[in-house]
Parts: C-alpha cells; structure tokens; sequence
C-alpha cells in the first residue's frame, strides 16, 4: 500500500505547472477574446462621453437661461460667463451660475462654445466640437449642439 502511496505522490510531484503548449493555447485563445472585445469596449468610451457631454451641455444650457433672466447676455459673449462676472453686474448682485471652470469643459478637456445669437435656439446655443475639437464630423467627433 505505501509503494502505491509513493507512486501517486511522485506523479503529482512531477506535473506542477503548465506545459509550454498549454500556456500557447491560453494566450491564443485570450488574445482571441481580446480581439473580439476591445472594439466594443472602446465604442462604449466614445458612447459615454457623448452621452456626458450631452448631459453637461443640457446643465449649462440651464445654468445660462437662468443667467439670462437675471443679467443682459450681450452677443460675443463667452461661456465663462457663468462663472465670471460681466463687469456691468455689480459685485454684490453676482453669484456664479456654476461651481468651478471644471464645469464649462467637455469630457475631452475644452471649454463649450457659445454661440450668441444660437444657429439651433434663437438665443443662444452651447456646442462641444466633440473628441477631435473640430466642427463637424461623424461619431464621437461630431459635434454636440444644445438645447
């Protein structure tokens, strides 16, 4: 009975790890994996800052409409100023309509566009150029125009 015992044991000992075929399958076939869905992964990115841009753009197409039921928007204006003062408001009657100049950039790191009066809404529109900044284009570069 030990010398079956010993047998067993040894067989064990001997198979420890991978054999270099098996470890060639496995990075094949996560490789494979990889392939199929790295794609997908990285069109739901572009999806999702789209759909944040869109959702940020919206939030400050609010904050300006409440801006302009308290102060003048005067045409050339930009989108800071939700966040600084125009110099014809007085100091104490000025409160920012966003918390921080994080709020005016787009998830790929610029500033929305104002444009005054707006090409889509006869105030005013905020637009993101999307993820290559420039106007126009097809995707996650195309552009983002609000409200």
């Amino acid at each position: 009975m030990d010398a079956n015992r010993n047998t067993r044991t040894t067989a064990r000992g001997r198979r420890r790890g991978f054999t270099l075929v098996e470890a060639i399958v496995i990075i094949i076939i996560l490789g494979i994996i990889a392939a199929v869905i790295a794609p997908r992964f990285l069109g739901r990115i572009g999806q999702a800052r789209t759909s944040v841009a869109e959702s940020n753009a919206s939030a400050l197409v609010s904050a300006m409409n409440q801006f302009m039921l308290d102060h003048n928007l005067d045409d050339g204006a930009t989108i800071d100023v939700l966040l600084e003062r125009p110099s014809d408001v007085d100091e104490a009657e000025w409160e920012p309509y966003v918390r921080s100049a994080d709020d005016l950039l787009d998830p790929w790191g610029r500033k929305y566009v104002l444009v005054v009066p707006g090409d889509k809404n006869f105030d005013f529109d905020v637009v993101s150029y999307g993820a290559d900044g420039q106007p126009g284009g097809e995707g996650e570069d195309a552009d983002i125009v609000k409200p």
